[in-house]
């Protein structure tokens, strides 16, 4: 008897909802797509889909959600007596290294198509405000600060804006564009 449970793999049904996303959203905007409409293209359920994705703004967040993530994890690695800055400057570019040229979301390349420009700007703010959250906590704790102190959410806005800023750039940059590593450690280099 098979140990394997029935049905997709996970890894399939995630990425079967986020092509079928993809196309709907190119086909008829992302304002006109529903989620009804993405689980019936993936061929899952409207239960699977929120199995994944907490809201439909999810989809057009993946390779930076997943980013977030990783660095969650590494900055919680990061030994107590290193050095704040380096340390976090060292992490961030870890955690982006492997989002390569042709991994930019279609919701930044193909925005005007897609009709995502204000859901990007206004679903970006939460990815923008968790990941200062997450350097913030960081800086609090190798500094011996707590995560609201002035300097400790002025350094993490800073470098979470600077991260956004790269991450703009690089999506911006067309056939011309260079992995979002290099984009992102110019910008910490700014700040």
């Amino acid at each position: 008897m098979s140990s394997r449970s029935a049905g997709r793999p996970r890894t399939s049904s995630r990425a079967l909802i986020e092509d079928a996303a993809a196309e709907l959203f190119l086909e008829n905007t992302y304002g006109a797509t529903t989620i009804d409409q993405i689980a019936q293209r993936a061929g899952v359920s409207r239960n699977t889909f929120f199995n994944y994705f907490g809201a439909k703004s999810d989809l057009l967040w993946v390779e930076l959600d997943a980013a977030i993530d990783r660095l969650e994890v590494e900055l919680r690695a990061v030994a107590p007596d290193a050095a704040a800055l380096p340390a976090l400057r060292a992490t961030i570019l870890a955690a982006v290294a492997d989002i390569g040229v042709e991994r930019v979301p279609l919701a930044l390349t193909q925005e005007d198509v897609m009709g995502t420009r204000e859901e990007t700007r206004s679903s970006g703010l939460t990815r923008y405000a968790r990941r200062a959250d997450v350097i913030a906590s960081f800086l609090g704790r190798q500094q011996g600060l707590p995560d609201d102190d002035l300097a400790v959410l002025a350094k993490a806005h800073a470098v979470s804006g600077a991260i956004s800023a790269a991450w703009t750039v690089w999506a911006r940059a067309g056939v011309r564009r260079h992995p979002l590593s290099e984009y992102v450690a110019q910008a910490l280099d700014a700040v």
